[in-house]
């Protein structure tokens, strides 16, 4: 018997979304509790390879049961989600900032929107339910992961060069969206999600993603502004180094 359809905000969805809250809290308290390099090293090699390992597998899975035309169209590490997958992997594994600067925006702004509206059609027990929970909650957790665990923060300009950085990237995949007749960063096409940010028809919701993308990347550097204010600005900021 087939597996019931996805339902938004069922208990396995919620279940889901209580869980990327935990994850990071409780991986946070932990290596602070421990107050050890060598722990923490631990902890972020095993978060990175369940990472990659969970990526990896899908992508067999998606090759074997779709062929490998569909696969390059649909399944290649060209939307935002599945390049954070390995920006989180890197920065947990070599904790640099510019990883974790687009980590941080790209991953927190697009990872938690799917996390809350999904692109899914499989429901509790399959196993995409299971991949495309542990791949975006993984993306969301290793963010807050590195921001409260690790220490690292963001910065105005870690802003700003994730914003850019996003639309180079974005014109990049337009013209291998065109090569590839394919809908990667959903440049091509509407995606079907529950999302009420995404009311637009395209071409037009294109340029609203801008605005949201701006919008969402503003409300994640706040709680920083707010953290600073009250600290009165002093001490040092943990980004300005590559290691934390």
């Amino acid at each position: 018997m087939p597996p019931p359809p996805f339902q938004l905000f069922g208990t396995p969805h919620i279940v889901a979304m209580a869980a990327t809250a935990a994850v990071p809290v409780a991986l946070s308290l932990t290596v602070r509790r421990l107050d050890s390099e060598r722990a923490t090293r631990v902890v972020c090699v095993v978060f990175a390879t369940v990472m990659l390992v969970n990526q990896t597998v899908y992508w067999f899975y998606r090759f074997a049961t779709e062929g490998a035309g569909v696969f390059v169209r649909e399944h290649l590490p060209l939307h935002v989600c599945g390049m954070t997958v390995l920006l989180s992997a890197a920065t947990l594994l070599w904790r640099r900032r510019w990883t974790y600067e687009l980590l941080y925006f790209w991953g927190l702004a697009g990872a938690a929107n799917a996390m809350v509206t999904p692109e899914l059609a499989e429901g509790f027990p399959h196993y995409v339910f299971f991949q495309y929970f542990v791949s975006h909650g993984g993306i969301v957790a290793a963010a807050v992961f590195a921001t409260w665990g690790l220490g690292m923060r963001p910065t105005l300009k870690s802003l700003v060069r994730a914003f850019v950085a996003m639309n180079v990237l974005a014109a990049v995949v337009a013209c291998v969206n065109l090569l590839l007749d394919s809908n990667y960063m959903y440049l091509s096409e509407v995606p079907d999600t529950a999302s009420p940010f995404l009311f637009m028809p395209w071409p037009w919701y294109v340029m609203w993603l801008e605005v949201l993308a701006l919008v969402f990347f503003g409300l994640l550097y706040l709680p920083v502004v707010v953290v600073r204010t009250v600290n009165d600005g002093s001490g040092p900021d943990p980004a300005s180094t590559d290691l934390c």
